[in-house]
């Protein structure tokens, strides 16, 4: 199995950015909507996959989510978009990236490109500021 950075299909902000990342980002990675994955075979739950972003790698090791999932993407592109991702790797980056990633998520549907149907559960964890 490659490697594999899972988003919310339903949500028109998160499928232009992984758009973005398809057009923009060098990578043997397959980007897919948790909708039209195999998730039983990835290892991931649907609510792990409404909650962020998942990154889930070829070598069956651990998988990871929200900014860190973005920062495992990068790093398996170029050099530019591997140095982004060990900048976002680094541990104050990415605790300052999870509460900007959880205010994104929760905005998401405010955001361009995004509609009502982006909006996350308001009984989601991402709705918590103590999550995650």
């Amino acid at each position: 199995m490659p490697n594999t950075f899972v988003y919310d299909g339903d949500c028109a902000f998160c499928t232009m950015c992984a758009r973005f990342l398809e057009r923009r980002i060098p990578t043997n990675a397959t980007v897919i909507p948790w909708q039209w994955a195999d998730l039983d075979a990835l290892g991931l739950t649907r609510a792990e996959c409404v909650e962020a972003v998942q990154w889930v790698p070829a070598d069956g090791g651990a998988t990871a989510a929200g900014p860190v999932a973005i920062a495992r993407l990068l790093r398996t592109s170029n050099w530019f978009w591997r140095l982004a991702g060990r900048a976002l790797d680094l541990r104050p980056v990415t605790a300052l990236a999870w509460p900007a990633y959880r205010w994104v998520a929760r905005n998401r549907h405010r955001l361009p490109g995004g509609t009502a149907a982006c909006a996350v559960p308001t009984d989601s964890p991402a709705h918590h500021p103590s999550a995650n």
